[in-house]
């Protein structure tokens, strides 16, 4: 299936991408916002994701109940995700309903915050955070990435924690999303059956007397530093647990080295971990990964297991850290780039996939990249170009995560 990209910019900044298919059957819009809990005041953390639902809460044409009425009305499989970076507001429909998807989006993007509204939608988000604080893998995640980056906005939490979030106020929201939800900080883009310049008329109509504004993303230095981290949790019946290495960024070229890299050393099925820890019943899961960020990057490793097996699986995982960093088969390379491939082709499928890599990859990097240029990258990859982001990149962690049953006695 073949797509064209179309890219246009209004005169208040807003962009508007597309990747155009005469030959899908459906269509895809989002609004991706350029901002996320790495842009909040550590004072308000959590205002992010709490716009994000009050997003949904009505607008001066639309109450709650008009906006789910509307998408329904048109069949829209929607919603709206909230990361460290990025907010973003989608929706998938029929070709034909994708200009009115677009109205109601642009809409609700100027939302009426209510007091009434906010008082209400914090409880809700008071409920989030207590909910997510009784998982263990969650209360782990959050643990690891905070104390890993340190002082460093990458640390804070998307959710928020029960203090920032109680004490934030509808003024400072609005302040935050007047400075943050800017025209020049937001992109629109849309996959699929499409007239893109019809596209274009409809968010001049909806966005373009959005104010321009001028906002930006603060880059401060990161400093990584030696740390082990225990947190002792009732709810927890296994050990749960974490090791994190710095990564290249994004926007650097030795990502997708460092993307196959992780996959080679820790895919859910037929990675090295799976073999040394899973298949060998040490553990019940283990996995590594790869987050490029704005700037910076991370490699993740995770395990969850008996209390009893901390120490064990600690020196596996360090072992296989460093033997992937010195010698990688070819055959490896090849199940890994062709698992990577085939990922990466099936979310491209689905206008829907192709509209959510189309924003993120846009908002990182101000660029365009094909799905196929993507696709040559990772079939041009050697186990050089592996072994060379190990060397600039050593697998050695600087941060040693757990979280474990209170009774248990975990020391690695």
């Amino acid at each position: 299936m073949a797509f064209e990209f179309r890219h246009a910019v209004l005169d208040n900044g807003l962009t508007v991408i597309a990747e155009t298919s005469s030959e899908s059957h459906t269509a895809a819009v989002g609004f991706f916002v350029k901002t996320g809990a790495r842009d909040e005041p550590r004072e308000l953390m959590g205002v992010s994701h709490f716009l994000e639902h009050m997003v949904f809460k009505g607008t001066e044409r639309r109450t709650a109940d008009d906006v789910n009425r509307d998408f329904d009305r048109i069949g829209s499989s929607h919603n709206a995700f909230t990361t460290g970076e990025l907010t973003a507001f989608h929706a998938h429909v029929l070709p034909e309903k994708l200009m009115e998807a677009t109205a109601i989006i642009a809409d609700i993007l100027r939302p009426s915050l209510r007091q009434a509204d906010f008082d209400e939608e914090k409880g809700v988000i008071l409920e989030e955070i207590a909910m997510y604080d009784d998982n263990p893998f969650w209360r782990l995640w959050e643990h690891a990435n905070e104390r890993f980056f340190g002082a460093h906005p990458l640390g804070h939490r998307v959710l928020g924690t029960r203090e920032t979030v109680g004490a934030l106020t509808r003024e400072q929201m609005q302040s935050y999303f007047d400075r943050r939800y800017c025209a020049s900080n937001t992109v629109v883009c849309a996959a699929g059956a499409l007239d893109f310049d019809k596209l274009v008329e409809q968010v001049q109509a909806c966005c373009g007397s959005w104010q321009r504004g001028e906002v930006s993303r603060t880059h401060p230095p990161f400093h990584t530093h030696e740390e082990r981290v225990m947190v002792p949790m009732k709810q927890a019946n296994r050990a749960y647990l974490a090791w994190l290495c710095p990564a290249p960024s994004v926007q650097d070229p030795r990502r997708y080295a460092a993307a196959m890299l992780a996959q080679i050393l820790g895919d859910s099925e037929g990675s090295r971990l799976y073999w040394a820890l899973v298949e060998t019943g040490i553990a019940e899961e283990a996995q590594a990964q790869f987050d490029g960020h704005d700037g910076i990057g991370e490699y993740v490793v995770y395990v969850a297991c008996s209390p009893d097996n901390v120490a064990r699986v600690d020196e596996i995982v360090r072992t296989e850290l460093e033997r992937v960093c010195t010698a990688i088969s070819k055959k490896e390379l090849a199940n890994a780039r062709a698992k990577i491939a085939t990922a990466v082709a099936i979310a491209g499928e689905r206008p829907d996939g192709r509209m959510r890599r189309l924003g993120s990859v846009w908002l990182y990097r101000g660029a365009y990249a094909s799905l196929e240029e993507e696709l040559a990258q990772i079939e041009s990859l050697t186990v050089e170009d592996l072994l060379s982001v190990a060397r600039d990149f050593p697998l050695r962690p600087t941060l040693r995560a757990q979280v474990v049953p209170e009774t248990a006695v975990c020391s690695t």
